[in-house]
């Protein structure tokens, strides 16, 4: 190993390379970036030359100098690619929020492209020729479709939290119950964006029962506000009850000082009850209540870009467009861009609004999943030998923290590898191109066609053909 440790070739010699002058001229990078990789690679073979694990061709070889330069060239083809990738997800969770939650349609993508690549009137008002606001892009939009007095947008739903709590609650009481006190996504607890927006948290009732009266009596010349937190990612189920909106809201009309705040989560604008899917409160039944702020997501059940949504009284609404953190949690004009889209789908109507993928994909019919995951099946058997399919029954989710109960029910194909375990033919979907996000159950690779488009089937289809092609190399 001594005598290897002699034979590492310096890093001057290697620059001289024509590999080195190859790399640098194929892949348009730096020099110095090439000469970072190799300088980390010898340091590597170093230690483990020291270490006596060394299994790799003597240094001195030609064959050395080629493992490096491919080691190099690796590193270098990813640094110049894309993290964020296009993926297919067959997972069936239409909101899968490790795949980037709601899709959005077509028509949001082109005004985003649009508004991306030209200049627009972000802060410009067209008819006056002066400086404008990027608040009334959406307004009234969704002051149209939510019946509030007024809106704004900020960058997710918990920076809306956050934002109205900091507003009109900061070193003041906020009542909450405590079968409202959730944690959503990467542990992020409305407890603890309480409690940095500077406003005390007063808890009451018990986990599963909360009665009128609980709120009645925390009530004191300290609380700022009474909040109700909907459940939208869990459900408790038995003996439970909840104080219907209408009450608070009655409760909080008995009292000058008090604002009644109803953080709705995902939150619709579309009434999924009337097909039978999940509970979920839509947004205008909210506000015709007499709330008088709500916030919900963008990219949730809307089936817009992130963004966190508020709406309700004008007053309060100016309150918020005014103070220093809506500059720190605004949006840009490509979410804009989106959002606005969106928004103008849901105007247009039903036939639009249902052209939106997220909701497309829950209130797909069965029959049509079934008809996809046929096609499916029958172009990959005149294509590969490797595989069997069983087309099945099954139910998809909804997924994004959202109608945690709701089963959709779907058709799913459980695909089986001649030679491949299930979890290795996941991994090498998962490491294609193109790339198929799976499920995994009884050994078996499940596709649910709820969530593949008949566009993306043929992608499907050559992801497990060049798998096949890989066995018979």
């Amino acid at each position: 190993m001594k005598e290897y440790m002699r034979q590492l070739p310096p890093i001057h010699e290697l620059q001289k390379h024509q590999r080195f002058h190859d790399l640098v001229k194929q892949y348009h990078v730096k020099p110095e970036y090439i000469t970072e990789g190799l300088q980390h690679n010898i340091n590597q073979i170093r230690e483990i030359l020291l270490s006596g694990t060394w299994q790799g061709a003597e240094p001195s070889s030609e064959q050395f100098i080629n493992d490096i330069f491919e080691a190099v060239e690796q590193k270098i083809a990813a640094l110049g690619g894309y993290y964020l990738k296009n993926v297919i997800n067959a997972t069936g969770t239409v909101l899968h929020t490790n795949l980037g939650r709601a899709r959005l349609s077509k028509e949001v993508i082109e005004h985003v492209v649009a508004i991306a690549e030209n200049y627009s009137n972000l802060e410009y008002d067209l008819d006056k020729g002066t400086r404008g606001s990027r608040h009334d892009i959406l307004e009234s939009l969704l002051t149209k479709l939510t019946g509030a007095e007024s809106a704004m947008v900020v960058n997710n739903n918990a920076a809306a939290v956050y934002l109205i709590l900091r507003a009109f609650a900061k070193g003041r009481e906020v009542i909450v119950s405590r079968g409202q006190l959730v944690e959503i996504g990467g542990s992020f607890r409305i407890s603890k964006i309480m409690e940095e927006s500077d406003a005390s948290l007063v808890e009451v009732g018990t986990t599963n029962k909360t009665h009128l009266f609980d709120y009645e009596e925390a009530i004191t010349d300290q609380t700022a506000m009474i909040m109700k937190v909907h459940t939208s990612n869990f459900k408790t189920l038995g003996f439970t009850q909840t104080v219907p909106t209408e009450d608070l809201v009655a409760l909080k009309n008995k009292h000058d000082h008090l604002l009644f705040y109803e953080d709705l989560g995902s939150g619709v604008l579309y009434d999924f009850k009337s097909h039978h899917i999940g509970d979920e409160p839509v947004v205008s039944e909210v506000i015709k209540q007499g709330v008088d702020l709500v916030s919900f997501s963008g990219d949730k059940l809307l089936g817009g870009p992130q963004a966190g949504l508020i709406v309700g009284k004008k007053e309060l609404i100016a309150k918020l467009k005014k103070h220093q953190l809506a500059r720190v949690l605004r949006v840009d004009k490509m979410t804009l861009a989106a959002l606005e889209a969106t928004l103008l789908q849901y105007i247009k109507g039903n036939e639009q609004i249902t052209s939106l993928p997220t909701l497309r994909d829950i209130l797909e019919s069965e029959e049509a999943i079934l008809k996809r995951a046929s096609l499916f099946s029958s172009r990959l058997r005149e294509k590969a030998t490797s595989y069997t399919t069983t087309i099945s029954r099954d139910f998809s989710q909804v997924g994004g923290g959202t109608m945690p109960e709701v089963n959709l029910p779907t058709y799913t194909i459980a695909i089986s590898h001649m030679n491949r375990s299930s979890a290795e033919l996941s991994t090498s979907l998962r490491n294609n191109q193109p790339i198929v996000i799976t499920r995994v159950k009884n050994d078996q690779v499940i596709l649910d066609f709820r969530t593949i488009t008949e566009e993306e089937i043929d992608q499907v289809v050559e992801a497990f053909c060049k798998i096949e092609n890989e066995e018979h190399r």
